[in-house]
């Protein structure tokens, strides 16, 4: 172990400053996930717990340090039950984030297979029934998936498996279907279900205005990849959900791009790569020719 520097009696190397910063970035990460929620409160109240066990041992306190302390001996098994939620929640973002749950994993381990394409649809019937909503204030909850089916989520509500197309949408939206009150969910071009249940989120920065409606959709886009349009009901207007961050009264033509964004920014990312690569490659070349 290379030492960097020494305090007193402490000596600390790179190893340690680096332990430091990974608990560091881990601790913001957790902060992040429960901030806006209850849960904050939460565990200030657990740590301030911890630390009045910490003084009373320093005071040596017996009867009071031996009644913290039982609670301290549970303290694993209490945060499990205490932070069910946001556990599970960051479960599902590392889940989200991993390579794993896509299909072209393996492909990636292998340097000289190329990238399966992706497959591309037409949106236009997502957005034409969106218009058609919202002029008539008909509510409506759409769940736009590009790498996942999103099963757990399709089997709350009823499988439809149909093609994408505008008439089947506000059929399904429509006040008087039996299918209305829930979600739809767009995978590959496909209606995959719909009258799905979605997670509603448990913060406290959604403004007051928006209804339970909104809460799932964001709920729902912090726990997968993926873009939900709302249309409200009050108002009529749009929003879209994605990354656990709500953007409302959008136009048809902010829409668009933005769920073509979330659908090709992969697409779009590997062909910058490749760009960059074949301009590389031309630039080695004409150093050699001109080496030559």
């Amino acid at each position: 172990m290379i030492l960097l520097f020494s305090i007193g009696f402490l000596e600390v190397s790179w190893v340690d400053i680096f332990d430091i910063m990974l608990v560091s970035v881990l601790l913001y990460q957790v902060y992040k996930l429960m901030r806006g929620s209850v849960a904050v409160k939460i565990f200030l109240g657990v740590l301030s717990l911890y630390l009045l066990y910490l003084i009373v041992r320093a005071l040596q306190m017996e009867l009071l340090g031996l009644i913290l302390g039982q609670f301290m001996g549970v303290g694993v098994l209490a945060a499990i039950i205490l932070f069910q939620p946001e556990i599970r929640k960051f479960l599902l973002l590392v889940g989200k984030t991993t390579d794993f749950n896509k299909g072209d994993f393996w492909n990636n381990l292998f340097i000289w297979k190329k990238r399966a394409a992706k497959e591309t649809y037409n949106i236009t019937p997502i957005i034409e029934a969106s218009k058609t909503l919202g002029g008539s204030n008909t509510g409506a909850l759409i769940v736009i998936s590009k790498d996942s089916e999103l099963k757990f989520y399709a089997e709350s509500g009823d499988i439809i498996d149909a093609q994408l197309s505008k008439r089947l949408l506000l059929s399904i939206f429509n006040k008087y279907s039996p299918l209305h009150d829930g979600a739809v969910i767009v995978f590959k071009g496909k209606i995959k279900a719909a009258r799905c249940v979605l997670p509603v989120s448990e913060s406290d920065s959604l403004p007051a205005q928006f209804g339970l409606r909104h809460r799932a959709a964001l709920g729902m886009s912090e726990v997968t990849d993926t873009i939900v349009l709302i249309v409200s009901e009050e108002t009529g207007q749009f929003s879209l959900a994605r990354n656990g961050k709500l953007t409302h009264n959008l136009s048809p033509q902010e829409l668009r791009k933005k769920i073509n964004d979330y659908l090709h920014s992969e697409e779009q990312k590997e062909a910058k790569e490749e760009e960059v690569v074949e301009k590389e490659t031309s630039k080695i070349k004409g150093e050699a020719k001109a080496g030559i």
